[in-house]
């Protein structure tokens, strides 16, 4: 029996979060592995220059940085140990903006394997957000 391709059909979703600390706090706690391990709580790695790999949550999540502007804008190629072997790796985009009490995180995530994006919402909320709202609370 020949093997099965993954399904080509991907998947996008987009969230916002409004966090108390500047853009450039929240930029270098995203691409700083050390700081990075401080803003979600668990083990990253992440070497902060455009083409530098990063790693996180342990190694659940791998990818590059292809693109850093720094206190605005990252993009990574993104990949869980969740996606089947032949998938193409996802695209995160994260923007940052000023806003009146901190910084407005707009993350868009896109190519996501089928069937797959509504978990990676959730762990986006439950993962990063939420300990971001934690990390960074509004006074």
């Amino acid at each position: 029996m020949a093997k099965r391709k993954h399904a080509r059909v991907l998947e996008s979703l987009e969230l916002h979060v409004t966090v108390a600390a500047s853009p450039r706090e929240v930029f270098e706690s995203w691409i700083d592995g050390d700081k990075h391990s401080a803003m979600t709580g668990a083990p990253a790695t992440s070497e902060p220059k455009v083409g530098g790999r990063f790693t996180a949550w342990d190694g659940y999540i791998e990818g590059t940085h292809t693109e850093l502007t720094p206190g605005k804008r990252i993009v990574q190629s993104w990949r869980s140990s969740d996606f089947p072997d032949d998938a193409p790796d996802s695209q995160v985009e994260i923007d940052l903006g000023a806003a009146p009490k901190g910084t407005r995180v707009t993350l868009k995530h896109t190519n996501i394997p089928a069937g797959q994006a509504k978990s990676y919402e959730s762990g986006w909320s439950e993962f990063y957000f939420e300990p971001m709202r934690k990390r960074w609370p509004e006074s």
